[in-house]
């Protein structure tokens, strides 16, 4: 019986040295990729997401490019042994790449508007921003000690039952880990990013963001992708434009968007990019879903069965 697959993608935090290396190495596919980003980006994106050495990797304005164009890269390998989704997401920055796989946007304006996103979000908040991974609160008890804080913290993003990351202001955030141990989490993780993503924050990065839309095409595509700004399929009538620029400063509904695939039908995920975030996360959405993880060559045999 076919399956119901749903592409999923990773966002900022997923990056590490040598991330794509074996597919830029072994599938000319994959170096194209890596070489239309250097070229359209002006960056040289394979040094960033090789070279050991090269710190850049965890600065946003070049981290997510290298996200992007890693998990593009491997897609295309992918599309190449002939497997195909039903559905595509991603989880922020990851949307993106959900778009490239729906074709909601052409790739080259996708190189260019994730980079620009990259340095807005950087340039918006700078320093003094911070997030970290609440383990083991539900939602209402981590959002009602955000309320009681004297300061800038939210949501930014519900991952999982018992996961949930907040954002906001460093001092703020650090100040809260306490209160949260204090009631009951098991652990909290500061996170690998440089800024208070996914919070009011960066507004004025939604802002920039949203001049930077008006003259992008959306294609007329025929395979939907889910919103992380409301947990929804996503079709060619919808206003794709704003729900980009409100992913910004919106919490991303990550739990929500795997059940509403699961609910439509989704009975197989992969995830593809460096990193296995998003194969955790869903298998604790529904432990009885079917996940694959797609982020070195060695993983491709595992679609030989799906093919």
């Amino acid at each position: 019986m076919a399956k119901n697959i749903a592409f999923v993608f990773p966002g900022q935090g997923a990056q590490y040295s040598g991330m794509g290396k074996d597919f830029y190495n072994q599938y000319e596919k994959a170096k194209q990729i890596y070489d239309y980003a250097s070229e359209i980006c002006n960056i040289d994106v394979k040094k960033i997401c090789f070279d050991s050495s090269d710190s850049r990797i965890h600065e946003t304005k070049y981290t997510q490019i290298a996200i992007f164009t890693t998990s593009l890269a491997i897609l295309e390998c992918v599309h190449g042994i002939g497997v195909t989704s039903t559905v595509n997401a991603g989880l922020s920055l990851g949307e993106y790449t959900a778009l490239a796989a729906s074709n909601v946007i052409d790739i080259k304006d996708l190189f260019l508007l994730v980079k620009k996103r990259g340095k807005y979000m950087q340039e918006a908040f700078p320093t003094g921003g911070a997030m970290a991974a609440v383990i083991g609160l539900s939602e209402r008890e981590v959002v009602a000690i955000c309320n009681q804080m004297n300061g800038n913290i939210y949501i930014a993003n519900y991952n999982c039952p018992g996961q949930i990351v907040v954002t906001g202001e460093k001092a703020v955030v650090e100040a809260s880990y306490e209160i949260f141990q204090k009631k009951g989490a098991r652990m909290v993780l500061p996170l690998n990013v440089s800024g208070p993503f996914h919070s009011p924050l960066l507004e004025t990065a939604k802002k920039k963001l949203e001049i930077s839309l008006k003259d992008v095409q959306i294609n007329n595509f025929i395979i939907p992708y889910v919103s992380n700004v409301n947990a929804k399929y996503i079709n060619y009538s919808c206003d794709i434009k704003s729900l980009l620029s409100e992913q910004i400063v919106s919490s991303v509904k990550w739990q929500q968007s795997i059940k509403e695939m699961i609910r439509q039908g989704v009975d197989l995920f992969i995830e593809v990019g460096p990193g296995s975030t998003l194969t955790n996360l869903i298998r604790k959405i529904d432990p009885g879903v079917e996940v694959l993880n797609i982020q070195a060559v060695g993983d491709m045999k595992t679609l030989l069965k799906v093919n």
